[in-house]
């Protein structure tokens, strides 16, 4: 008996695995890996965009309209650093290196994704 329980355990474990395994590689279906890719910032009540490049090390600092934001660019990675806001959990996303990663500071009403580039 402990034995077969044990058996259905094991079965049902790798079932699962294998389910996530799938959905893994289904998630990058269809998305072109060989587009450059850029960050993208949108912020403020009328929806701004701002493009940054991510081939060019450089810290950009935005007035949204509520609060100035301030964004790193550096070795093909974006990241929201010494935020004014009052949690800073926006920089705690950390740095954004692929398609479809974002960011958001809710105070300066500010998102930061990265984006295939034009």
């Amino acid at each position: 008996m402990q034995r077969k329980k044990l058996l259905v355990n094991i079965l049902f474990a790798v079932v699962i695995l294998a389910a996530a395994a799938l959905l893994f590689r289904l998630r990058d279906a269809g998305k072109d890996t060989t587009l450059p890719l850029k960050a993208q910032l949108v912020y403020g009540d009328k929806n701004t965009v701002l493009d940054l490049p991510l081939d060019v090390d450089k810290t950009y600092d935005v007035d949204t309209g509520y609060l100035t934001v301030h964004i790193e660019v550096k070795d093909g990675a974006a990241r929201f650093v010494d935020s004014p806001c009052p949690d800073h959990i926006c920089e705690g996303f950390g740095w954004l290196t692929l398609e479809d990663q974002t960011a958001t500071c809710l105070p300066a009403r500010a998102v930061l994704a990265i984006v295939p580039a034009d």
